[in-house]
């Protein structure tokens, strides 16, 4: 097979929470002892539902927003923690075609040193025109769910996470039924390199209320497909790839395995990273006109988008720590979209951690969008690097303009 074939899983089990109060009103006095009163008792409620209320202090350099400001109780009360998913098992696939930079100054104006210097990528790996998104993400499934020790017949939900797809209208079905989960509902979900993040947080949702009990989640992009490969500043970046994790409902003595989770999106900042519709014009007789379907080549202001990821993925990673109650202290791990090097040294400062806890193989994929997130964390597992019960802090940025985080405890 012209495709590589990784994969790993884990198990863990735990515990669980959940209790619901009931408030009393009292009488009416002066305005500022009842609501000094309101506080307390307020206080007192959420240390009795088991909630944890204690300042919480941004990283140097990094402005609060206004779900930062919130109380640890408001954002537990959302939905926004303890979803009783657990993490079983991952793999991912890349194209076993790989192009370095030395390749690629053979057709554009760049060299080794330039690229490596200034985004961390030394590889990437490149579809070929016999080859497919689909096939990608087929073996990254089939790869997690052996090493989940799950069968293909119990998956209920099966999320995609592409911007990249063969069909237009969408790959999950196609890798559904490709991998055998005839049982599964599936769709696509596309928020760039967001992506995978999303869609992580979207399965959880399924499974923490109980509507399905095994679900998977992909990640796969092929951008080479949309690269402009005589633009030196964005066709060195990106690279083809795919990951699948798969997750189940956790049972009542499991520990839940998405701590909290945050996200935000601003299309303001839509110019500055897009592929944008650009069909061509046509008559229909004297009837009307349409257009010809197509797209344009991917368009990025880099350092714009460089402010946007070392601005707001700090942010994020602080607030979804805070909704999960921990700090960047309690994290065994953190993982970044794969985009630059550059972004990951600066978020890892800014919130206080040390590289060495900051997971990457950027030099090997390079960008692969939805997919470098799940690329890098199978690479992990497999490595030993991560372990049953580690906590990691992940975020994922990009295109939309979009950006998130998830604390999960992986197995």
């Amino acid at each position: 097979t012209p495709l590589c074939e990784r994969g790993q899983s884990i198990r863990n089990t735990g515990g669980t929470h959940g209790r619901s109060d009931r408030m009393s009103r009292g009488g009416v006095g002066c305005l500022r002892c009842s609501c000094l009163s309101l506080l307390l008792f307020c206080s007192s409620i959420a240390r009795g539902a088991g909630f944890v209320i204690r300042p919480s202090k941004l990283p140097d350099g990094v402005l609060p927003s206004r779900r930062s400001r919130r109380s640890r109780v408001t954002a537990a009360a959302s939905g926004r923690s303890m979803l009783r998913s657990r993490f079983l098992g991952i793999g991912s696939c890349a194209p076993s075609r790989v192009v370095s930079n030395s390749d690629l100054e053979l057709v554009v104006d760049t060299s080794d040193e330039w690229i490596a210097k200034r985004t961390g990528i030394s590889r990437r790996h490149l579809l070929s025109p016999e080859e497919s998104l689909c096939e990608l993400s087929t073996v990254a499934v089939r790869n997690a769910l052996d090493n989940a020790g799950v069968a293909a017949e119990e998956v209920e939900l099966v999320i995609m996470a592409t911007s990249s797809p063969d069909d237009l209208f969408g790959d999950a079905a196609s890798v559904a039924r490709a991998v055998g989960a005839t049982n599964a509902v599936a769709f696509d979900l596309t928020a760039a390199c967001s992506g995978f993040l999303f869609g992580v947080n979207t399965a959880s949702q399924f499974l923490h209320n109980g509507a399905y009990n095994t679900a998977v989640v992909i990640g796969a992009d092929a951008l080479s497909r949309w690269v402009d490969w005589s633009d030196r500043n964005t066709c060195v970046l990106f690279g083809d790839g795919a990951g699948a994790v798969v997750m189940r409902s956790a049972a009542p003595d499991e520990e839940c395995g998405l701590l909290g989770f945050e996200m935000h999106s601003n299309g303001e900042g839509r110019q500055d990273l897009n592929l944008g519709y650009s069909g061509s014009a046509q008559e229909l007789a004297s009837v009307a006109q349409v257009t010809n379907g197509d797209y344009s080549n991917i368009a990025m202001n880099g350092k714009e988008v460089y402010k946007f990821a070392t601005t707001r993925v700090p942010q994020v990673l602080t607030e979804a720590l805070a909704t999960a109650s921990l700090t960047a202290d309690d994290v065994d791990w953190v993982l970044l979209h794969q985009a630059n090097i550059r972004i990951m040294e600066t978020v890892a400062k800014k919130i206080g951690v040390p590289m060495s806890k900051v997971l990457h193989n950027l030099d090997e994929y390079g960008n692969t969008s939805a997919g470098s997130i799940p690329l890098a964390l199978d690479e992990a597992v497999r490595e030993g690097k991560v372990k049953q019960g580690d906590l990691i802090a992940m975020s994922g940025f990009g295109a939309g303009l979009s950006w998130g985080s998830a604390i999960i405890r992986w197995g």
